[in-house]
């Protein structure tokens, strides 16, 4: 389970965090939402190492990690699919699958085999370039590079960005059977309220840094969440 108690965040002399807590279980979905420019990517980077908080504290299977470097929190189970995805585009797509490897032992550097099933575009495209994929097959691509190191907390950051349709379908999909596999929890920051709502078994709500509204989702009230997403 994760815990992220309190934490507070800055960018030199501007804040951009103040007092956040969130909790993501196994089996479960958490949600959070707000408009851009609240601090939602600073959050996800705070979890997985990539920017380091001020004050709070980042719980990980009864393990402060909260001075735990990046890789070592990879190491610890924890993946990242960042916004904008970040695939290598000069690698091959196997190349950039195996690039997941870097935080496994070498005797455990093999894809899940349910890879080819939850992605199967991507099976008849491993030679192929990753800057050559379309922008939902480059999001498929980094999350199935993120699975490749067998994660036990999976990191989202609006996996829906710039995506077509069908594709944001198949990601929703894609996120629900891994949350009903029941082994890993999952963080996912996202703009679009359907979206969200759809998938999340608990949801933050973010405003200026700050949490302004959480809970399960037999408490959302759509119209108090919206409000918070509506420019």
């Amino acid at each position: 389970m994760l815990h992220v108690d309190n934490i507070d965040l800055y960018y030199g002399a501007s804040q951009a965090l103040r007092g956040v807590s969130l909790t993501a279980k196994p089996g479960e979905v958490t949600c959070v939402l707000g408009r851009n420019g609240v601090g939602k990517t600073s959050l996800l980077r705070a979890i997985v190492g990539q920017q380091g908080i001020q004050s709070g504290a980042i719980n990980w299977e009864d393990r402060d990690i909260t001075k735990f470097p990046s890789h070592a929190r990879a190491r610890a189970g924890i993946a990242y699919v960042p916004q904008g995805r970040e695939i290598f585009p000069f690698l091959t797509v196997d190349e950039n699958l195996r690039s997941g490897f870097a935080a496994l032992p070498r005797t455990e550097r093999r894809l899940p085999p349910e890879t080819f099933k939850l992605f199967p575009v991507l099976k008849d495209m491993l030679g192929r370039r990753g800057g050559d994929l379309s922008g939902g097959q480059q999001q498929q691509l980094a999350i199935a590079r993120a699975l490749a190191m067998q994660p036990r907390l999976l990191v989202l950051d609006e996996p829906t960005e710039g995506i077509q349709p069908s594709i944001i379908k198949d990601i929703q999909r894609i996120i629900g059977s891994l949350r009903d596999r029941g082994d890993m929890a999952i963080v996912l920051v996202e703009q679009y309220f359907e979206f969200a709502r759809d998938l999340a078994d608990s949801f933050v709500v973010m405003e200026r840094g700050e949490v302004v509204l959480s809970g399960q989702r037999s408490d959302m009230v759509e119209a108090d969440v919206r409000r918070y997403l509506t420019v």
